[in-house]
């Protein structure tokens, strides 16, 4: 074996992108994305940590100061807000809808991507074409059926409209088209699976990596969504975002208290980046190898 052959078998050192590790503009542009992101939940955090008193300052303060447990303590504790309550509720309700859209997305998904039937491409544009009507424009009718249900204050009349999703529906069919070849439900069909037994044997766990991307937007989603909890829930069941709501609803407005509310609630959220990046990461690179 020569030489020239030893050095294409050679695995490439990790890190480097066509033979070449990144040079400093590409480290510089990845740090200075990573500042720009942070920045926000630092400024949030150096609000919460001051008092009325800095916050109305002229001067601009770059150094958070020492009234952030004491301004969580006032959040956790409020009269006006059960912030342990809205947690739950926000638990709750972006567990139960992520776990649904991404099941009955992927069960779309599968339909539109792999079975034949009559009609599947208009049925698949009328879908698509639903994400292009507005939130407002069903809220009135939406709030009316609820009330008629009896659901309207329930944690039931935010789960229910958003069981499932138009982008999860087009997400799961586009990638089950490429990542799930007909050769495996065909050979599924010969062994006498079913046609259930074949989506939860086959095409779920092919859907794995979209579907783990797809549950965590849409947790994030459920669990910032203001706009249809805050009309349909009142004061007493709250989702985390009403909740945050309710701590400016007086004629003074203490933003060092909301803002450390607001960091209280996005705790969750990094925890789940912590925990499911890194799995997150390595389903994506599956699938793409896959594909």
């Amino acid at each position: 074996m020569t030489g020239t052959g030893l050095l294409e078998r050679r695995p490439r050192r990790r890190g480097l992108v066509n033979g070449q590790r990144p040079g400093w503009k590409a480290y510089g542009f990845l740090t200075a994305v990573m500042l720009g992101s942070m920045f926000p939940l630092y400024w949030s955090f150096l609000i919460g940590s001051g008092d009325a008193s800095t916050i109305n300052q002229q001067d601009i303060v770059w150094w958070p100061g020492g009234n952030f447990l004491t301004n969580a303590a006032s959040v956790l504790e409020s009269d006006s807000v059960n912030f342990w309550r809205a947690i739950g509720n926000s638990i709750i309700v972006s567990s139960v809808v992520s776990a649904s859209v991404v099941l009955f997305s992927t069960l779309a998904g599968y339909t539109f991507a792999k079975l034949r039937f009559r009609g599947r491409d208009g049925l698949l544009i009328f879908v698509i074409a639903t994400m292009a009507v507005p939130t407002q424009l069903g809220v009135v009718p939406l709030f009316i059926a609820m009330s008629q249900l009896q659901l309207a204050g329930t944690l039931w009349a935010v789960i229910l409209p958003a069981m499932v999703s138009a982008f999860g529906v087009f997400w799961m069919t586009q990638y089950l088209a490429q990542a799930l070849p007909y050769e495996l439900i065909e050979a599924a069909r010969v062994d006498g699976a079913s046609m259930i037994r074949t989506f939860w044997s086959i095409a779920l766990p092919a859907a794995r990596p979209a579907a783990a991307m797809l549950a965590l937007f849409t947790f994030i989603a459920t669990w910032t969504n203001f706009f249809w909890p805050f009309i349909v829930l009142d004061r007493q069941n709250p989702t985390l975002p009403v909740a945050l709501s309710l701590l400016q609803s007086n004629y003074f407005v203490d933003y060092s208290v909301v803002m450390a509310g607001v960091i209280l609630s996005t705790i969750p959220l990094l925890i789940l980046f912590i925990v499911t990046g890194r799995h997150l990461v390595s389903g994506i690179m599956q699938g793409a190898v896959k594909g």
